[in-house]
């Protein structure tokens, strides 16, 4: 059977995703190295102790997520639930390989992208056109009333999103960022967006969107970032000849 090392492994996705080229909040890339053969790995949105366990049980040898460790502000001691799960992963021979805002951004296995995908959406543009790599973009679409998109969102995620209506009759001109990035709706208003998705919303961002005239749906956290990674696995399965599973840990968040 094929195997590959993790330095390898995360490498190739560095090269992939471009990853060097961003200023994140963590470091993208091989995080922990358990220096094992890999021949099986498990993707997830964030690599909680549950997704661990349940590499474990299917023994990969490697996990590959969004959402990683090591975040900026965050205490650096490997102590009480960090420092279990890291335990874990190295008592176990796992390695763990994560991408933030490189997974976001990649045009076309990014979260946004492919959330795009499934709301029959069309990118045209960047909600921020002097980045080099957006993190966050403009989409069209057929006319559209706001409550047959809350339907598509919730047909196509699982998922019922918390809907601010702004009165408007129909939406074509969408501004969308997946994940934690409701404050970008200032931006999607500016760029003349009828409406804007995240993932989470703030208490504010009822505020903004009633005061901006914009439709406001926040579609889950981890539900907009399900995709990239699992596009992540499939691709790095085909490039190395290894197994990949992406494991869906419920998070209503």
């Amino acid at each position: 059977m094929t195997a590959i090392s993790a330095k390898d492994l995360s490498r190739f996705c560095d090269d992939y995703l471009n990853s060097k080229e961003f200023d994140d909040y963590c470091p993208n890339g091989l995080q922990v190295d358990a220096d094992t053969p890999i021949t099986k790995i498990i993707t997830g949105v964030t690599a909680c102790q549950a997704l661990i366990d349940t590499a474990i049980a299917q023994h990969a040898q490697a996990i590959v997520v969004h959402h990683g460790y090591f975040w900026k502000g965050e205490p650096a001691p490997l102590i009480g639930m960090k420092g279990k799960r890291i335990r874990t992963l190295m008592q176990s021979g796992i390695s763990l390989i994560a991408y933030h805002l490189p997974l976001d951004a990649h045009p076309k296995i990014g979260n946004n992208a492919l959330l795009a995908k499934a709301l029959d959406l069309n990118i045209t543009g960047a909600l921020y056109p002097h980045e080099k790599h957006p993190v966050g973009n403009i989409a069209t679409c057929p006319p559209i009333s706001p409550d047959d998109f809350a339907n598509k969102i919730k047909e196509r995620l699982g998922r019922s999103a918390l809907h601010i209506c702004s009165g408007k009759q129909t939406l074509s001109k969408i501004g969308l960022c997946s994940g934690g990035a409701q404050d970008m709706i200032e931006q999607a208003a500016k760029m003349g967006c009828d409406a804007f998705i995240s993932g989470e919303i703030s208490e504010r961002t009822t505020h903004s969107a009633r005061e901006l005239g914009l439709d406001y749906f926040a579609a889950g956290h981890h539900a907009t970032e399900r995709y990239g990674v699992q596009a992540l696995g499939e691709i790095i399965a085909q490039q190395f000849g290894i197994k990949a599973q992406f494991v869906d840990i419920d998070n209503p968040a």
